[in-house]
């Protein structure tokens, strides 16, 4: 991890690993804003300007979980507690789930790495593409999309961070409470915003497992250089904050987002040899991909 600190910049005071940190820390703030401004402004936009806003929040959903939340899961921005706490918060608002719960089920993820069914017929990630799927093969691409939403298990996750933090798993069950108090009162506010948002919101979600399932589809569950799947489009790793280097991210999970590149290029011809599965278009539009 002091490697990856070196690499990606001196870091201040203020952030833990990088200056370049400001660049996710900003984007999640506008993200907040963005969505705040969508709710003041609704009752004055033209429907056809709200349909806009609508996709245009279900996309940034996808875009904030795979980028500005993913890898604040794994190199926490700022040295501050209290700063991560508030961050942290500020993200469960903005997407309407608890970030701390995302921490726990995404770390899980890379425990299991899209692992397939063991003897007793689960996987130990629990967002591994094939956790239902059959006879060793991973799920259908849009059964895991719309499914998966509905698929997470509050109590279970919540158990899974008691175990090695009690605070956070506290926290936790904290932001879902003001999640749930701060959507009753936008329901009090002005419903009509609020139902008009529930289906980009659930898109948006969507989105995020759809990005998900072609991270690791064609990936080798057994080999570790190769659990993960690549895309290296400059446009996708610019925009979503290098998500596109993914098996290398799985390889070495800790390794700064701004050093993503530099570590496909220390590793490629072993990846070359292990055949990784690259893509050429992010992950989200996998299912474009013609072999």
């Amino acid at each position: 991890m002091q490697a990856a600190v070196k690499k990606s910049g001196k870091p201040s005071w203020f952030f833990a690993y990088s200056y370049w940190d400001s660049v996710p820390v900003l984007a999640g703030i506008l993200h907040f804003v963005c969505l705040i401004t969508f709710f003041v402004s609704f009752d004055h936009f033209p429907w056809q300007l709200n349909v806009l806003f609508g996709l245009l929040y279900a996309v940034s959903i996808s875009w904030n979980i795979n980028g500005i939340a993913h890898n604040f899961i794994h190199n926490p921005y700022f040295k501050s507690e209290i700063f991560n706490r508030s961050f942290s918060l500020m993200e469960s608002i903005t997407l309407l789930f608890s970030q701390t719960l995302y921490d726990a089920v995404h770390k899980r993820h890379h425990i299991g790495n899209s692992d397939l069914p063991g003897e007793n017929g689960n996987t130990t990630d629990w967002l591994s593409i094939y956790r239902y799927g059959h006879d060793q093969q991973p799920e259908g691409v849009w059964a895991y999309t719309f499914k998966s939403y509905f698929r997470d298990e509050p109590q279970k996750i919540y158990q899974e961070i008691h175990k090695r933090n009690p605070f956070l798993a506290h926290f936790g069950v904290f932001e879902i409470i003001v999640v749930i108090a701060l959507v009753i009162a936008g329901c009090w506010l002005n419903w009509r915003f609020m139902l008009f948002l529930a289906p980009f919101y659930y898109f948006g979600h969507s989105l995020s497992s759809l990005n998900g399932y072609y991270e690791h589809w064609r990936g080798n569950p057994n080999l570790p250089i190769a659990w993960g799947v690549s895309c290296y489009n400059r446009f996708y790793n610019w925009l979503w904050f290098n998500n596109g280097y993914h098996a290398e991210h799985h390889y070495r999970p800790k390794h700064h987002w701004t050093q993503m590149k530099a570590l496909h290029l220390q590793i490629a011809e072993q990846q070359k040899t292990a055949g990784v599965h690259v893509i050429d278009w992010s992950h989200g539009l996998g299912f474009m991909q013609s072999k």
